[in-house]
């Protein structure tokens, strides 16, 4: 009997790196992986994260979760822009459209971001790069439980005929 149960926990410790493994080639890992492997960087771990996430998630009324951040700091290898962007579409997949790509005049800071939509919910992936940092942020947020949060603290004017 016991020897039966060795079948499953085997198959489940084989399975279980195979799937993350093959989940981190998409979306956020694949993009801090290759950006890792491409310009010899590696991203700083953010301690604590994981509670400010669960506290985001908690203070904003479920608006905004699945927080992930990956910060490069030191960042002295040239970044084209339009490499970039071609290597953030590709290991992000499909489902995600680029509504922004900025580049300073000089190049030196980028920014793209992304979006998709997650059901009721709207995934944003933002890639950020200013002097010598880059940040890669992925979120996804509740637009209209987003909005009524923010809305409570929109000016409301005593006197709506009167302008100042």
């Amino acid at each position: 009997m016991r020897r039966f149960l060795w079948i499953p926990l085997s198959f489940a410790a084989l399975l279980v790196p195979a799937v993350v493994l093959a989940g981190s080639g998409g979306s956020f890992n694949g993009v801090v992986d290759s950006i890792e492997s491409r310009y010899h960087l590696r991203a700083t771990h953010i301690p604590f994260l994981g509670l400010a996430c669960f506290i985001a998630r908690k203070s904003t009324h479920e608006s905004v979760a699945n927080l992930h951040i990956a910060e490069f700091e030191n960042v002295n290898a040239e970044i084209d822009g339009a490499e970039l962007s071609l290597m953030v579409a590709e290991k992000l997949g499909p489902g995600w459209e680029r509504i922004v790509r900025e580049t300073s005049r000089r190049g030196g800071d980028q920014t793209l971001i992304y979006m998709r939509p997650e059901g009721a919910r709207m995934g944003l992936f933002v890639v950020s790069k200013e002097h010598n940092e880059l940040n890669v942020v992925q979120v996804s947020v509740d637009p209209d439980r987003l909005d009524d949060d923010i809305s409570q603290y929109r000016h409301h004017p005593e006197n709506p005929g009167t302008s100042e």
